[in-house]
């Protein structure tokens, strides 16, 4: 960021009390930006860049190695200013502290939300409860360690002697995206002799598709549940034991195939998991972010413990900066407020993540859940109800495959949809000039989605007068572009902790809690209780509201009228 706007943000950084600050849309930064917005909505990109020739040198962070470009965001440098007071205003600071200091920021869990302790390094100390949390988790690495190294040289084998090839992680939502996504990533970096699969969707085609060419002698699951009771993880775990036993025809080869990670130890040894295959979680950090925990035991195992170690030196470089970094210069601090500004003051809806990188085709995916599981929510902490908007719909695809989808929409739609654009300096795989094009096709849309293509400049290039209008791309789409030098396990891990902390910076402003997901239980209480009636068909009588009863009653006879085929 240019020196001028970091002297005008100075004197910002002063202590925050815990008296409760006044109702979001009623404090006065908020007023303030509203009055700004009001002042500067119609002021397009063109016309920032053309008043200051030198916008895309001046709006620019480096921290950790990523550079971001915020100069095409509609915004000006008062705008900056106005989002790091509403920072200071809404008690962010005081946040922070209390998050690394394993304080119950969890309000409605009434516990911490310490995913900063699945990194920290060894000789760092977390205390929640009179216990040492980063100890704990350093003994879990180095199990998993001791655990992914055995199997990757064939030292920990099948029941028959054979090594294992296929690794299937049973798991959903964070127990599922955070590893399919890091697997997908880094998979630059795996051992190629090993298939790392996911099953997460309790349809039986996703389990039955991804085992229907294994070996059952060469075949681990991975079953990953906090509680270990997750419905659709546990039917998908009961038909892993099926499918192992009807291969190997011993009981007993089941310990050599079942490992569990859970914070229930109980339950993996009930479902008769052995101690040494059973890793330890802690209900003190939640599934979305829990990748860095045994929960990520398959991307150690894919990529090896000194690359895994390396991804968590990543998180943890990102974590010290968005602790100790003032916020004039803090990346997630920043990227969050400018969220902030386009969603609640520019009106935008969605958000489209766009990385330029083939290994980055799960990202999108992942930060779906990262953001709209964490601030997808209509009351606050205090649980009363909100007047103003929190999350936004986050979306996306790899480029240039979105360039020839969607695109179309971010240019000439009638939607302001903020994007962000993720590169890398160096290709991974290097193939001709196509790292070039790639590159050069990341830098060009966001340049287009500035500054569009007016009419006069169609017809200057020969469109006919009649054909200008269609070819008119309005600009003024707002846009981040994040640079790294390399998709490394280090820079991975970076990436991911930047928008973890830029979720919980968007939480405070709006004073959520972006650690519970209370509207996910519902749908599984209500499957719970559905489930039964769907099992039971000659029940009469269906209590559930009138389509629900429909639908019940419709699958009923569907079965019936089956069953009598059948027959």
């Amino acid at each position: 960021m240019n020196q001028s706007l970091q002297r005008q943000l100075t004197g910002f950084e002063t202590h925050i009390s815990d008296q409760v600050p006044a109702p979001l849309t009623r404090r006065k930064t908020w007023l303030a930006l509203e009055s700004h917005h009001a002042r500067i909505k119609d002021t397009d990109l063109r016309t920032l860049f053309s008043d200051d020739p030198q916008r895309g040198e001046r709006m620019l962070l480096e921290a950790t190695g990523i550079y971001f470009d915020f100069s095409k965001q509609r915004l000006t440098a008062e705008t900056v200013l106005l989002l790091m007071e509403l920072a200071h205003e809404s008690g962010l600071r005081h946040r922070i502290n209390a998050m690394f200091a394993g304080e119950n920021i969890n309000v409605s869990e009434q516990r911490p939300a310490l995913h900063i302790a699945l990194r920290a390094p060894a000789s760092a100390v977390i205390m929640v409860d009179g216990v040492d949390v980063v100890n704990q988790v350093h003994k879990v690495l180095d199990k998993m360690t001791d655990f992914a190294v055995g199997l990757r040289n064939d030292l920990i084998c099948g029941y028959t002697g054979k090594p294992i090839r296929n690794i299937i992680n049973i798991g959903i939502g964070g127990s599922h995206l955070g590893p399919a996504m890091a697997c997908q990533a880094l998979r630059h970096y795996s051992k190629r002799d090993l298939n790392i699969q996911f099953i997460a969707n309790v349809d039986a085609t996703q389990f039955l598709e991804t085992t229907a060419d294994l070996n059952p002698e060469e075949t681990l699951f991975i079953i990953v549940s906090k509680t270990f009771t997750t419905q659709e993880t546990m039917l998908n775990a009961q038909a892993a034991k099926a499918w192992l036993l009807a291969g190997l025809k011993n009981p007993q080869a089941l310990a050599c195939h079942l490992v569990g990670v859970s914070a229930h130890a109980g339950n993996v040894a009930a479902f008769g998991i052995a101690p040494a295959y059973s890793f330890e979680i802690w209900d003190w950090v939640g599934g979305r972010y829990s990748l860095c925990s045994a929960v990520g035991l398959a991307v150690m195992i894919a990529i090896g413990p000194t690359n895994f170690r390396a991804m968590l030196a990543g998180f943890q470089q990102m974590d010290e900066h968005f602790r100790s970094a003032p916020f004039d210069c803090n990346l997630p601090v920043l990227m969050g407020l400018l969220g902030i500004w386009n969603h609640n003051f520019g009106a935008a809806q969605t958000v489209a993540v766009l990385p330029y990188e083939q290994y980055l085709q799960g990202f999108p995916a992942y930060l779906q859940q990262l953001f709209m599981e964490s601030n997808g929510k209509s009351v606050n902490n205090a649980g009363e109800k909100l007047d103003y908007q929190t999350s936004p719909i986050y979306w996306g695809e790899v480029g240039t495959n979105g360039q020839h989808s969607f695109y179309q929409l971010l240019h000439q739609g009638t939607q302001l949809i903020p994007c962000d654009f993720i590169g890398f300096v160096e290709a991974l795989n290097p193939l001709g000039k196509q790292h070039e094009l790639l590159l050069a096709n990341m830098f060009a849309q966001s340049e287009a989605l500035a500054f569009g293509k007016t009419h006069a400049e169609a017809v200057q290039g020969g469109t006919p007068d009649w054909l200008a209008p269609h070819q008119t791309c309005p600009g003024n789409q707002p846009s981040s572009t994040l640079l790294l030098e390399r998709l490394s396990p280090e820079a991975l891990g970076k990436l991911v902790a930047l928008y973890e902390h830029s979720v919980f910076t968007q939480g405070v402003i709006w004073d959520i809690d972006s650690f519970d997901q209370w509207g996910v239980e519902l749908g599984k209480v209500l499957a719970g209780q559905i489930a039964p009636e769907l099992e039971n068909t000659q029940r009469s009588s269906l209590q559930l509201d009138s389509s629900t009863n429909n639908l019940i009653s419709l699958y009923r006879r569907s079965q019936q009228l089956l069953e009598t085929h059948t027959l």
